[in-house]
């Protein structure tokens, strides 16, 4: 049940967080890098309620492994004027079980580029927050787009 706050934001559940979540396809996951912020887009699924997204070595997986993270997926709807941001802060571990891992090998998550992404993270919710808006003004961009111009030929 949508709880009000505002004329203009809504909390959310929790398990109306978690739906938007499952509907959602591309994520951030905000993570530390030499103590400063960094963001990376990953494609993810919701699993027993945490979060599972794939991954090469790299900086990605050493900033999130072990350490506090944060996630977030919104959505924008141009032409309802409503917005949604669902933000799960937690713990990221890498699955190294077996048993673990071949539950999540079973799950329809797949690279969207040809590199290949062996290590599978769960980020384990310590909190999980949901807001939706409504826009009260649309932005510009989505009011009147100027057409493009080509080059001549």
């Amino acid at each position: 049940m949508e709880t009000k706050q505002s004329s203009s934001v809504v909390v959310l559940s929790t398990s109306e967080s978690w739906a938007l979540l499952r509907d959602g396809v591309i994520g951030r996951l905000a993570v530390l890098v030499d103590d400063k912020p960094d963001i990376f887009p990953i494609n993810y699924l919701v699993d027993h309620g945490s979060i599972v997204f794939r991954t090469a070595d790299g900086t990605k997986l050493i900033a999130s492994v072990g350490h506090r993270v944060a996630f977030e997926v919104d959505s924008y709807d141009p032409s309802s004027g409503q917005a949604w941001s669902v933000v799960v802060k937690g713990v990221a571990r890498e699955i190294t079980k077996l048993h673990e891992v071949l539950d999540a090998l079973e799950l329809p998550l797949t690279a969207w580029h040809a590199a290949a992404k062996p290590r599978i993270v769960r980020i384990e919710p310590e909190s999980i927050s949901g807001r939706r808006y409504e826009a009260l003004n649309r932005p510009a961009r989505e009011e009147s787009r100027p057409h493009r111009r080509t080059a001549p030929d």
